[in-house]
């Protein structure tokens, strides 16, 4: 693991790390942010999935979460969004919901894609790894959210190792893939057309197949110009009020889809995820 750069923040470290993937097969770049802690200690972990176009970098430098980790204890992880690199297959068209930033969090099945993008595998199993082995992380203690894309992620990551991650939670996520042009487009373009094999990536799917957690939290601007299209968060509702899944989603009104939103709740989720990582 590379050391690319330290900051001394609110008493703690904000680092950005760069390591060779064994999953991706490329050099993948996360930041990871350590509060200030007594010698020895091991700290509870919160996982943060970026959204299209993103790398660890926005939520970095935009999401004005190291007070509330500093305070709270809490290690804050952001990994990059896709595989980069030379040889890293790209949207054939160049367009910016596919490919390079916009990796779903799947691992992908289909060519020329699959020989990089196995996103899913990168967090869920060998970031975690590296979190475990060289930072103070108390691995039996984590957390996930995301936004957008990563909300997507950390709901899916959340509903499928639900003994893993005491705490999910996400602003403006795309609740159903499978259901919008977005997640069609990605999971079609990264698993095949078969729509079975896409339901394990879908939240609103997985919750419908049977997929568990005691309670998600869910901040949503009222002004994001995605929501009826892409985001549908009454879709999740229904699913989570059918399952018996405890969901408190918030509708903020004025708020659109960007990093202004985020940080404005960033406190109300890290501060909902101390309170379930103990």
């Amino acid at each position: 693991m590379e050391t690319v750069s330290t900051n001394t923040a609110f008493g703690g470290v904000q680092g950005v790390y760069r390591h060779a993937s064994r999953e991706t097969g490329t050099e993948m770049t996360f930041s990871v942010f350590v509060p200030p802690h007594a010698p020895g200690a091991k700290l509870p972990v919160v996982w943060y999935l970026s959204g299209l176009t993103c790398t660890h970098a926005n939520v970095t430098e935009k999401g004005e979460f190291r007070r509330a980790c500093a305070e709270l204890g809490l290690i804050f992880v952001a990994p990059d969004t896709s595989p980069r690199g030379e040889g890293v297959a790209d949207d054939p068209d160049g367009a910016w919901d596919f490919g390079l930033g916009a990796g779903f969090y799947v691992d992908a099945t289909q060519a020329p894609y699959a020989a990089h993008y196995r996103m899913w595998s990168y967090v869920t199993q060998e970031l975690p790894g590296l979190i475990a082995d060289q930072f103070p992380a108390d691995m039996d203690r984590q957390s996930i959210m995301g936004h957008s894309m990563g909300g997507h992620g950390a709901l899916t990551v959340g509903l499928t190792y639900p003994d893993r991650y005491r705490a999910v939670s996400a602003f403006a996520p795309i609740v159903a893939p499978g259901q919008v042009p977005w997640g069609e487009k990605a999971l079609s373009g990264y698993l095949g057309a078969d729509r079975a094999a896409w339901r394990k990536h879908d939240a609103v799917a997985l919750i419908e197949d049977g997929a568990r957690t005691d309670a998600l939290l869910v901040d949503q601007g009222a002004g994001d110009s995605f929501l009826e299209e892409q985001l549908r968060p009454e879709l999740l509702r229904a699913a989570c009020d059918a399952a018996g899944i405890d969901l408190t989603l918030h509708l903020r009104d004025g708020y659109d889809h960007s990093y202004y939103f985020i940080s404005s709740f960033m406190d109300d989720h890290l501060r909902w995820h101390a309170a379930r990582l103990g």
